[in-house]
């Protein structure tokens, strides 16, 4: 199978293309300096010489705070990079599995977000990715659109942030009122391979959204109390958001409901304690 990966340089698009080239496959692993995503002319000539059977998109502005004040940029990658990488696999027939997030919504369900329930973003991130989202279903075509959330597992994540500023400091302050399910890049990566491995095969049809995260969901005070389990001297304090007030507004609910995923690909939610 011929993968095109975008945003190879990032946590989940290193994984990916570890993993593809451990299954054989024929990859092109392609970053920033390889494919700028948000010119439709570079995506187009790029797909157009590889002929790929499937194109993932881990390609993304992910800087939340930093989109409030740049959200050309943000939407440069995140909505128009999403549209020219839909309508590239469109022309060539190849299937797009797309990256997205749980700040499509905006964090005041009761219970789990399911992928039918509306988006209602309260940031420049979380509305550019919406838009992405948007996109790649106008173009219609073979695609896949996997929301995942709190993203870990490289050197620029929440679990190395934690464990950089344990080294310096005998006390934290971490947000309690928001709660998500972390998930390991590692296990977001094995899942797109697994599903592109399943959707190129004659007869899928179930195209559109998937939720996947880990388990079980906790608060981001929570998730410092498990990663910092090794450090008994410090001392993390719960905070509230307004305690740590940020550019960018995230949802206080970003939990996931994973059973799409389940009853269709048979993926089970990962324990994310097991990845740290």
């Amino acid at each position: 199978m011929k993968i095109l990966i975008t945003g190879a340089r990032g946590q989940v698009g290193q994984e990916l293309t570890r993993l593809c080239a451990a299954h054989g496959h024929d990859c092109l692993a392609a970053g920033r300096e390889e494919l700028d995503i948000g010119r439709s002319h570079s995506v187009n000539r790029l797909v157009s010489d590889f002929q790929p059977d499937v194109i993932i998109n881990a390609a993304a502005y992910t800087a939340v705070d930093r989109a409030e004040s740049e959200p050309d940029a943000a939407d440069r990658i995140n909505h128009l990079g999403a549209l020219n990488l839909a309508e590239a696999a469109s022309d060539c027939g190849a299937v797009l599995l797309h990256i997205s997030t749980d700040f499509v919504f905006d964090g005041t369900k009761e219970g789990p977000y399911k992928e039918q329930d509306p988006c209602a973003p309260l940031s420049v991130y979380g509305n550019t990715k919406y838009q992405g989202e948007r996109a790649v279903q106008d173009v219609g075509g073979r695609y896949i659109i996997l929301r995942t959330s709190w993203v870990f597992g490289g050197e620029v994540s929440f679990v190395e942030t934690m464990r950089r500023l344990a080294a310096d400091r005998d006390e934290l302050n971490v947000v309690s009122d928001q709660r998500g399910g972390p998930t390991p890049a590692s296990e977001i990566a094995a899942v797109l391979v697994d599903i592109a491995t399943k959707v190129t095969k004659t007869g899928f049809s179930d195209w559109g959204i998937y939720h996947f995260s880990g388990a079980p969901a906790v608060s981001w005070y929570e998730f410092a109390c498990e990663i910092l389990s090794g450090h008994p001297s410090i001392q993390i304090n719960p905070i509230p958001s307004s305690g740590y007030p940020t550019p960018a507004t995230r949802p206080a609910n970003s939990v996931l409901k994973c059973q799409r995923i389940k009853d269709i690909f048979g993926i089970e939610q990962p324990n994310w304690r097991e990845f740290l």
